[in-house]
Parts: C-alpha cells; sequence; structure tokens
C-alpha cells in the first residue's frame, strides 16, 4: 500500500516555507553549531525526557510565559561551552536588527540546546570559547540547502556503535500540511540494530534516503545496551553521565498555539524512541523543540494528532540520515555507518 505521506522537494526541514538552517563547524575542533531561523518570528515550544539536558532560554517557550515568538533556535556541540553560541546568533540577529523592541532596545529571542562532544579527539584547548564565532558563523549561512551527516552541530557526534551526526527530512500530508525534523544526534543508545546494518528507523525509509537496507530480518533483541562509544572514551572505566544527547527541532506549516507546539514536541519524541535503542536514558539530554511559521486558524486535536505521528516520523527518518550521511575525518574514534 502506497504512503498517504510523501517528502517535501528537499526532504529537509526547510521544506515548510519561511524557514532557513545554517551550519557552521570547525574540523580541528570536531564541533559544530546549527542554527535554524526564519522570515520571520515564530511560535514554539520545547519538552525535554533525558535525564541530563543542557539548555539556553527554553523556560520562555513555556504556554504560560509571555514571549508570543522567537526568532532562532540553536543546536550545539561544546556541552556547556556550546551554550555561548546563542549569543553569537543574538548578535547577528540584532545587527540586522531583529528582536523584540523594548523601548530602544532590541532584544532577539534565542533558545537552544547542546550535545556533549568535549572527548572525541578534537583540539579544545582553546583560550577563548569558540562557540560565540560559530552560533553567529552559521547564521550567516542559513538558507534553504545545508549539509547533513558530519556538519554542524553534528560534527563530533557519536552514537553508540558508529559517529552520529546531523539528520533532516520532511513530509507533506494529504491536506498539504508540511512537517519536518532537524536533529544532531549523539545518544547513549545505538540506531542500528546488532551487526550495525540495519536501522531501527528502517519501517519508515522513505526513497531509500538512508541506504535502503530494510528491516532487520532476525529480531528478538532484547539484551543490555552494547557500547563502542562507551569503550572509545572511557575504556573499562565506568562512564559518567551527561555525555550524550539527541537535540531535536521540529517545524510544521499549520498555524499553532504555544501550547499545540508544546504538544507537538511531545509527540515527537516518539521518533527518538522509534529510532534510538535505548533513548531517554539519565545520561541524555533528549530534547525536542517544535515549532509553528503560519498565522490563522489552528488545527484541531485530530489534525494536531496527525502533525504529531509525522513530526515524530519526520523525526525517526531524520536520525537514521544523520548518521548515515557521516563522513570520515582525521582522529574518528568510531567508524561511519557506510565505511563500518
Amino acid at each position: 500500500m502506497a504512503a498517504a505521506y510523501k517528502p517535501g522537494p528537499r526532504n529537509l526541514i526547510t521544506d515548510v516555507a519561511g524557514l532557513r538552517v545554517g551550519n557552521a563547524q570547525d574540523a580541528g575542533l570536531k564541533s559544530g553549531v546549527t542554527v535554524l531561523t526564519g522570515d520571520a518570528p515564530f511560535v514554539a515550544g520545547v519538552h525535554v525526557m533525558g535525564g541530563a539536558p543542557g539548555t539556553r532560554e527554553t523556560d520562555l517557550l513555556a504556554p504560560d510565559k509571555s514571549a508570543v515568538a522567537v526568532d532562532a533556535l540553536v543546536l550545539s556541540g561544546g556541552s556547556a561551552f556550546g551554550l555561548d553560541a546563542c549569543s553569537g546568533v543574538m548578535d547577528g540577529l540584532r545587527a540586522a536588527g531583529r528582536g523584540v523592541q523594548v523601548g530602544r532596545a532590541v532584544i532577539p529571542l534565542v533558545p537552544g540546546a547542546i550535545l556533549f562532544d568535549l572527548l572525541n579527539d578534537g583540539d579544545k584547548d582553546w583560550d577563548e570559547n569558540p562557540y560565540r564565532a560559530l552560533g553567529r558563523a552559521a547564521l550567516a549561512a542559513a538558507g534553504q540547502a545545508f549539509d547533513l551527516g558530519t556538519a554542524g552541530a553534528g560534527t563530533g557526534a557519536l552514537a553508540a556503535m558508529q559517529k552520529g551526526g546531523l539528520g533532516s527530512a520532511s513530509l507533506v500530508l494529504e491536506d498539504g500540511t508540511t512537517v519536518g525534523a532537524l536533529v544532531a544526534v549523539n545518544p547513549v543508545g545505538s540506531v542500528t540494530t546488532p551487526g550495525e546494518r540495519h536501522f531501527w528507523a528502517a519501517p519508515f525509509e522513505l526513497d531509500g534516503e538512508f541506504g535502503g537496507a530494510g528491516p532487520d530480518p532476525e529480531g528478538g533483541y532484547c539484551g543490555p545496551l552494547v557500547s563502542a562509544k562507551k569503550d572509545a572514551l572511557f575504556g573499562t572505566m565506568t562512564a559518567p553521565p551527561l555525555t550524550n544527547t539527541t537535540i531535536a527541532i521540529v517545524a510544521t506549516d499549520r498555524a499553532l498555539t504555544k501550547a499545540q507546539c508544546h504538544r507537538l514536541s511531545v509527540a515527537a519524541h516518539d521518533g527518538i524512541a522509534r529510532a534510538i535503542v535505548p533513548a531517554h536514558t539519565p545520561g541524555d539530554g533528549d530534547l525536542v523543540f517544535a515549532l509553528s511559521t503560519a498565522t490563522g486558524t489552528t488545527p484541531t486535536d485530530f489534525e494536531l494528532a496527525d502533525i504529531g505521528h509525522a513530526a515524530a516520523l519526520c523525526l525517526s527518518r531524520a536520525i537514521a540520515r544523520a548518521v548515515y550521511e557521516a563522513t570520515p575525518a582525521p582522529g574518528d574514534l568510531l567508524p561511519c555507518y557506510r565505511r563500518s
């Protein structure tokens, strides 16, 4: 039976009209930043299900807070240092005259989230935090097309068994609604079943977008986590928490309220759980932002359920694409999926 949903023309989150994404990375640092912004401020929400999040300005996205819309969202490597990428994005937006007008002041609103990539063999011996400059550079690079895999916030990411990365995917629903996802994949868990050929997200793959290997025919995988990442980073030592995370953004061109954006972010977490095993662990900071670019009539609860379902599907596919598109670099601790 043919799928009712189809990928958008780019199969990227920028198929949602009005959105742009930019990446900036440093190969020596083995880290980077990804910025999503829009032609205009957008309504957004957020939900965290991991036990070790790192965030900035997420409280203002709660439905009861007074901020109506935000100017950009940031995904960054660098752990807590990476939160300063938001400052660089604020600098660029302010220079462009973007932000909330408060008297003579202009204040861009830029929530962000980070992943931990400080032990991936990149050069982290800096004198000045590099993430502010990377944030501004990522904003300047924002457009409708952008690289996946070893790019932006996914530059230094590692999954349990191979390199992680940056992924994106989109769907167009039967009524014309567009939904998209953007994700930086750096989890405790694995994106592939044992043997590392088949993606957990395989049942949702469209048009061979992550290699077409299909679902694992074996099944019965009810066992403990195996992690080459843990071995590479810590050897026989007990791995500390706070060293992982999957951070994502889902978006739609339907008009959602802040409360509906929150519900969309909750629903989209299903996409993480279907594509990464295990997910939402104490050592992950799993977080999903959700945003709406449109104004006008809001969807019914049933329509919102359909949008949330599509967002979860996009996020699962984007996670697999992130790992599939990763490319090798000097000093890598883990292999790439296509070279494992």
